[in-house]
């Protein structure tokens, strides 16, 4: 068995189908050719990488707080999907519990597109995530994190960090928003997403200056808090983008096949409850 035909479990994807779910309006982004991705696209791909089961990610671009896409292709997955939901801040228990029923399992916080002051208010919605036993994910970039860890202290909400926290590279590993996230993952206060290491690298593929802190993470984390994602289908790419070199990436990473196995498939099984 090789890494294309292991069992793996997607945990960052996005869908797109604007025929049957238009943008809104005054979306700050409208993804188009090869950018949009339907949930139709996005089963072939995974029929020829033998992905089994995704973590849907509502994006910001074309839908923003309009989850329709996503929650469309979650219930016609048979079960293969979740999703994280992008809400308002004045989200009610209620609408919580009625995503959750439609197997949403936590809402995101983009800070690198929205700004840290943006959720400065949202400890009321922190709290009903943790009550509810749902995950608040997290996208930062440089020294965001510091910000938003106020909202994380005295609350034991499940917390993912998206895309490795997208450090600066040359930054160093001493970067402090960098090391508060080495913090959280040596505390077990969070999961990282081994994922989207083209959305900080400066350099092309195989983004060689990203290599030291995915590998920094999985020391920190351990592979036991870490998952992988794709980032299908690569919004804003500056160059291009497949699944088979993300993966092979992911291989690099994690020559070990028991803990490949854990941070491409185990750990989603087990954190987002899919029937593997």
């Amino acid at each position: 068995m090789s890494l294309f035909t292991e069992p793996k479990i997607d945990c960052h994807v996005h869908v797109f189908d604007p025929v049957r779910f238009p943008y809104a309006a005054d979306t700050v982004y409208a993804p188009a050719g090869a950018e949009i991705g339907t949930a139709d696209d996005l089963a072939q791909v995974y029929r020829a990488y033998g992905v089994t089961h995704a973590l849907l990610v509502e994006p910001n671009s074309g839908y923003g707080e309009d989850n329709r896409c996503m929650l469309d292709a979650i219930a016609r997955s048979g079960g293969r999907y979740k999703g994280i939901a992008v809400m308002p801040n004045s989200t009610q228990r209620d609408a919580l519990e009625d995503l959750r029923r439609q197997g949403v399992v936590g809402v995101a916080f983009n800070a690198s597109l929205n700004g840290v002051a943006h959720y400065r208010g949202c400890a009321p919605l922190v709290r009903l995530l943790e009550e509810l036993d749902m995950f608040l994910q997290i996208q930062v970039h440089g020294d965001q994190l510091l910000g938003l860890l106020p909202l994380l202290q005295n609350s034991g909400v499940r917390v993912l960090v998206d895309h490795c926290g997208r450090p600066v590279p040359g930054a160093g590993l001493a970067q402090p928003g960098f090391q508060a996230l080495l913090d959280l993952g040596r505390r077990g206060r969070a999961v990282v997403k081994l994922s989207g290491q083209a959305k900080f690298s400066a350099e092309a593929y195989p983004h060689a200056d990203a290599r030291v802190y995915a590998r920094a993470l999985l020391e920190a984390f351990t592979p036991d808090a870490c998952i992988w994602g794709t980032d299908w289908p690569f919004l804003r790419a500056t160059s291009r983008i497949d699944v088979g070199t993300v993966l092979a990436l992911a291989g690099e990473l994690l020559p070990d096949a028991v803990d490949r196995r854990k941070v491409m498939h185990d750990n989603a099984a087990r954190l987002f409850e899919f029937a593997t």
